[in-house]
């Protein structure tokens, strides 16, 4: 059996950013040495409540928090409204522009290490790869693309809303009609990932029945 690495190569970051990208598969002083050789940009996420000593020795610096949303049918609150629905039968170009820019909470975005135009390809490239993998449900309000929910198994990935849509409290039947979707397939469960400072993305998440677990502080650092 072979042993899991220290350190994973991501090669659809270093695409966008430019430069050779890692990520470290644990918080160690091996893993820690390591990469102390190697140039590029690194992630490392720790729990919460780790001692972040080391970390700041070896030159990473806090980037974000992201805590884990998760629901079963029992516990999710299913809403519905007339002139809401999704598809998977969507306008990928429409898709694309309501992608491009959303996502300033994400962690590529408040890394002051790199473009924020960079990380806007960054989540432009995730989308297409999952629209390519036929795993985008298009969100439509009076018939027209309003945003999308991209999932991998039952975890809801990438997810946005065109900014006319936004705050007017109607995210939580489209995500009430994708996360039904997901279990109605057989999943126990429905999870997701998100940055503790999103406060509207918690605060809908919380409304349909979710719990939270699995908080984790994300760690950066560029060596070159």
């Amino acid at each position: 059996m072979n042993p899991i690495p220290l350190i994973n190569s991501t090669p659809w970051d270093s695409a966008v950013f430019g430069m050779p990208t890692w990520e470290l598969t644990e918080y160690s002083e091996k893993a820690l040495q390591q990469a102390a050789q190697m140039v590029g940009h690194f992630t490392l996420k720790v729990n919460s409540l780790a001692d972040k000593r080391q970390l700041h020795e070896y030159g990473y610096y806090y980037c974000d928090t992201l805590i884990e949303p998760y629901c079963d049918k029992i516990q999710l609150r299913s809403v519905q409204h007339p002139e809401v629905s999704i598809s998977k039968d969507f306008d990928v170009g429409l898709a694309m522009e309501i992608c491009h820019g959303a996502f300033e909470h994400g962690r590529f975005h408040r890394d002051f290490n790199l473009s924020k135009a960079a990380a806007d390809n960054r989540y432009d490239n995730w989308l297409k790869q999952l629209i390519e993998a036929e795993k985008v449900y298009g969100l439509y309000w009076q018939d027209a693309l309003a945003g999308f929910v991209g999932y991998n198994g039952n975890n809801l990935v990438l997810h946005a809303l065109g900014e006319q849509c936004r705050g007017k409290g109607l995210a939580k039947y489209w995500w009430s009609a994708v996360c039904g979707e997901l279990l109605a397939m057989g999943y126990n469960e429905v999870h997701s990932s998100i940055s503790a400072s999103n406060l509207p993305v918690f605060k809908l998440y919380s409304s349909l029945g979710f719990s939270f677990r699995n908080p984790h502080d994300i760690y950066h650092r560029v060596s070159t």
